[in-house]
């Protein structure tokens, strides 16, 4: 019940976007919802990532694999705002992403959920969600009762409206990326990053990680682009595949025909994998 009732209240939510018309491009044509354009990050003489060219469709989950270090996590943080970008353009909507600042990107519809969650263990599960619920794009500012309502309508979302008063750090890690998700979720994203975030979880978890992905686009309409090494999810959830080695895009696709590529085998997975 809490979940049916959270459902319908976040897509009544001001970035209820599957209700919005999609961009135009000029020439009158579907605009992608994100562009990433010649996206080049170097750290002195190391590239991590290199002149990466992509787009994801409204309505997308795209996932982007590869080795440790082939500049996958630096990549979403780049689109977040938490790195700046050495050359390059990311665009939402058609538009150029101009802030640099984590809560200005937020601002414009680009959440992200980290590996390791970012919570205030000292405060309650709802209070951390509150905070998520006050950055969003088209909520200018909201009342204190309002973001409350959006953050447990987030909770409920994700199955933890009972967990509301508790302390965050009772949570287990799987529940804590649960929260961050939350908090992505209150702030009505129309992108949302994920980084990794099954790794270390059983096979339980996961698969409920599975579900809820799913849920967010299906549900809520939410754009996803996912950074993950647990290739079964990847198979299960993904329409394309984005492969990353040494910063530069090795391979595009669906999973299955990524998985049959012959570079792609030799740089990441070391074998065939058949979906």
């Amino acid at each position: 019940m809490w979940a049916q009732q959270a459902r319908r209240a976040l897509l009544r939510g001001p970035s209820a976007h599957r209700q919005v018309a999609p961009d135009q491009s000029a020439a009158g044509g579907i605009v992608p919802l994100l562009q990433a354009e010649a996206i080049t990050k170097h750290f002195g003489n190391v590239f991590a990532v290199e002149d990466v060219t992509f787009r994801v469709g409204d309505g997308e989950i795209v996932a982007v694999v590869g080795p440790n270090g082939a500049g996958k996590s630096t990549l979403l943080k780049m689109i977040a705002g938490l790195e700046r970008p050495t050359s390059g353009q990311v665009r939402l909507a058609g538009r150029i992403v101009h802030a640099r600042v984590p809560h200005q990107v937020r601002r414009q519809g680009i959440s992200i959920v980290m590996q390791t969650p970012l919570t205030f263990t000292s405060m309650t599960v709802l209070d951390n969600a509150t905070l998520g619920a006050m950055f969003g794009p088209g909520h200018g500012v909201l009342t204190e009762r309002r973001a409350r309502q959006r953050a447990a309508d987030s909770l409920a979302f994700v199955g933890l409206a009972q967990r509301a008063d508790d302390p965050v750090a009772s949570l287990n890690l799987h529940q804590q990326r649960f929260l961050e998700l939350a908090k992505a979720l209150a702030g009505g994203p129309r992108l949302l990053l994920l980084d990794e975030v099954m790794a270390g979880l059983n096979e339980t978890e996961i698969a409920a990680s599975v579900q809820i992905v799913r849920s967010v686009r299906d549900e809520l309409g939410v754009t996803i682009l996912w950074v993950e090494h647990v290739m079964s999810a990847v198979i299960e959830l993904a329409e394309r595949v984005i492969v990353l080695n040494f910063g530069k895009v090795l391979a595009e696709g669906t999973p299955k025909a990524v998985m049959r590529h012959p570079e792609v085998i030799d740089a990441y997975l070391g074998k065939a994998h058949i979906a």
